[in-house]
């Protein structure tokens, strides 16, 4: 399968009669209250990166999307904190309709390079994760011209990864990229039943994001 999305004239139809309560896609199961913990070396440290599924809600475009927050921490200090809005509709892809990012230094807040909202100047939701994945399916992850424009690729569906919370066998690989970042590409590891488990860049850096541990929801 490919996706419009990555063609011009980008503009996925969005029926909010066509999404479902909560996420629960194998490669992307987000019940509320669980938190994933990474830690990621970067070229200026090791950051611990959380993930927590909150039980907010936010509409955007007629679809109830759920809230997660994410939040780095490089040497003890809170450095970014970011609120993304997924929904999954009834073939099971999770679609991902926009993000609240801010970056801070000592405290205060210093950019939201990066935030975007679907239906708002022309931003577009995109796919996270696909409902049935295929070897080779492309598919845009976000759509906002010169803001976030990431784009993925399915490169398998048999592979391994190892991280400290567990060694998975039968993981989808996907290669993630962006035209707003030619020289950079990352390839991101869904364990089933888990989710994202490990995050590598494959060309233009050397950066690896593990999950060290998960803490369950309800």
């Amino acid at each position: 399968m490919l996706l419009a999305g990555c063609h011009k004239g980008y503009a996925p139809h969005i029926d909010p009669h066509n999404f479902v309560s909560g996420v629960n896609n194998p490669f992307f199961p987000h019940q509320v209250g669980k938190t994933y913990t990474y830690r990621s070396a970067t070229a200026q440290d090791t950051e611990i990166v959380s993930v927590l599924v909150t039980s907010d809600t936010k509409t955007l475009m007629g679809v109830t999307c759920m809230v997660v927050l994410d939040t780095v921490v490089l040497n003890g200090e809170l450095t970014e904190k970011t609120y993304d809005w997924y929904a999954q509709d009834k073939d099971g892809s999770v679609w991902y309709f926009g993000e609240d990012a801010k970056e801070c230094e000592n405290g205060p807040v210093v950019s939201t390079e990066g935030s975007w909202e679907a239906g708002k100047d022309g931003a577009q939701a995109g796919i996270i994760i696909m409902g049935t994945p295929a070897v080779g399916d492309s598919y845009r992850q976000e759509y906002s011209k010169g803001v976030a424009e990431d784009m993925a690729k399915v490169l398998s569906l048999t592979d391994s990864a190892s991280v400290p919370y567990g060694d998975y066998h039968n993981v989808l690989r996907t290669k993630d990229f962006s035209p707003l970042e030619p020289a950079t590409v990352e390839e991101e590891y869904y364990a089933r039943d888990i989710g994202l488990v490990l995050t590598t860049t494959a060309q233009g850096g050397s950066d690896r994001s593990e999950l060290i541990g998960i803490t369950p929801g309800r």
